[in-house]
């Protein structure tokens, strides 16, 4: 990690996670040959999962900080540096379903908002959004 500069990124467990299911369902979609429903399923999950592996490979690290403001991920595997006068606000967004929780870190520049799950950045949300504030201030 270089001097003064913070970076979040998918774990490597995921990725991996997410090649083996790709193929995996390669090999389903290849045994299912015959059955062209089971197939056309099977092949479509093979490249839903091959996609996510692949913008983890592309783009691992989703948002990075620094002195001078923020890099996070925009779009497929593009990024965009964001500094500190365009951030208005940095906040972690709980949402409870079915006694299921879920935490986003939210990311406002007034003219658009970035969204993070533990997923994209390998730590909580609250931590994070704790560190990005507490750098914020130190410069």
């Amino acid at each position: 990690m270089s001097e003064g500069v913070l970076h979040w990124r998918v774990r490597r467990e995921f990725l991996i996670l997410k090649i083996v299911a790709a193929l995996v369902l390669a090999t389903i979609t290849v045994l299912t040959l015959g059955d062209l429903r089971g197939a056309f399923l099977a092949g479509a999950a093979t490249v839903a999962a091959a996609v996510l592996a692949l913008r983890d490979v592309l783009a691992p690290v989703r948002l990075s900080a620094d002195g001078e403001g923020l890099v996070v991920v925009k779009g497929f595997a593009g990024s965009e540096r964001l500094p500190w006068s365009m951030i208005e606000r940095v906040r972690v967004d709980t949402q409870t379903r079915f006694t299921s929780r879920t935490e986003l870190l939210e990311i406002d520049t007034g003219e658009g908002i970035f969204l993070l799950s533990r997923f994209d950045l390998g730590a909580p949300c609250q931590e994070v959004a704790d560190q990005l504030r507490s750098l914020r201030r130190g410069f």
